[in-house]
């Protein structure tokens, strides 16, 4: 990437991948790594971290995700474009009891650090928890507050301008390009003093 603006503008929400390019463990742990430095309400740092690069957890934790809200017929993507990565970000409540916007923080951390590698991802809160708390047996004092699917992206994604009609919904055209919707500046600055 030649600049950090141009790094925030291609970490858009990746929903198909290239199955045959494997995530290795020693990637997500590097990816926690800098999601550790981030900033922590009171500095209480109760983040923890479940890393699958295991085929059979995969298709586990895929079963557990709701993939594209607005994509209401597509269910998501079919094997040959699944993640090779995921990464569970837990809330330790016997750190804290509020974990404020710490996995925000640390979820955007990781997929900024992802796109930076030629990787992408997409950080999932619709989530099944009671049957992702059981298939990755985590223990009670740990909450799940998002799961982030990582791997080499082979979707071609643009950015648009929401129109005069205030349509929001990102949508794919014809040739599967993802189209996002973005609100202008001038949208969303109140005022400036």
């Amino acid at each position: 990437m030649n600049s950090f603006k141009e790094l925030v503008r291609s970490n858009r929400s990746c929903r198909r991948f290239d199955n045959t390019h494997k995530i290795d463990s020693q990637t997500l742990e590097a990816l926690v790594d800098l999601a550790r430095h981030c900033a922590s309400a009171g500095n209480k740092q109760p983040l923890k971290y479940i890393l699958s690069t295991n085929e059979q957890k995969n298709a586990e934790i895929f079963s557990c995700l709701g993939w594209a809200a607005y994509l209401t017929d597509w269910k998501g993507p079919e094997k040959k474009e699944q993640p090779t990565g995921y990464i569970v970000v837990m809330g330790d409540k016997s750190v804290a009891d509020k974990f404020w916007c710490d996995h925000g923080i640390a979820a955007q951390t990781i997929l900024l650090g992802a796109r930076d590698q030629g990787l992408a991802g997409c950080m999932f809160g619709a989530i099944n928890i009671k049957k992702l708390a059981s298939f990755l047996n985590i223990q009670e004092h740990l909450e799940i507050k998002l799961v982030i699917a990582l791997g080499k992206p082979v979707e071609t994604i643009e950015i648009d301008a929401v129109g005069k009609e205030g349509n929001i919904k990102y949508f794919r055209d014809e040739n599967q390009v993802h189209h996002v919707p973005k609100r202008k500046l001038s949208d969303l600055i109140v005022s400036t003093w």
